[in-house]
This record gives structure tokens, sequence and C-alpha cells, in this order.
């Protein structure tokens, strides 16, 4: 969990300075899979009675809000690359 946790925000963080935007989209898709990753973990953890209820219910709605974040950042980019590539 720790690396897929710190792996998203490497990967945002790799996002900010890509060269192009298809570049920000693989990065942004990267994080998106590895919050995926992260919020697996999080379930199996609280299901093998290693997570408290109170802990899991807070961290897990953190993890649900940043991929509904990243997933909003990947489709607004994929819909903007489809529109640039049309346009040139």
């Amino acid at each position: 969990m720790l690396r897929s946790g710190t792996s998203i925000g490497a990967n945002i963080a790799e996002a900010e300075y890509a060269i192009t935007k298809k570049d920000f989209l693989s990065k942004i898709y990267i994080s998106l899979k590895e919050a995926s990753e992260t919020k697996y973990w999080l379930d199996l953890l609280h299901d093998a009675d290693l997570l408290l209820d109170k802990e899991h219910s807070s961290i897990i709605v953190d993890c649900e809000e940043l991929l509904k974040l990243l997933t909003s950042i990947a489709k607004t980019t994929a819909e903007n690359i489809k529109v640039s590539d049309v346009n040139n």
C-alpha cells in the first residue's frame, strides 16, 4: 500500500511537467491506476481486521474522492486531446 499510495502523488508531480498533453494524460492514468490499487489494499486491510472501521471509513472517503478527481481530469484531458487532434 505504501508503494501504490505514494506512487499516486509521484505521478501527479511528473504530470505537472509533462512534455505533451498525451504525456500528461499517461501520468494521470498511472495515478488513477495506483489510486485504484491503493483502494484495493485499504479494503483488504479492513477485511482482514487490520484497519478499524473508523480508520477505514476516513481514509477510503479520501481515496474515493481522489479516484473521482483523477477520473475527471483524465476524461477532460482525453476530450481536449481529441478536439485538438481534429483541429490540427
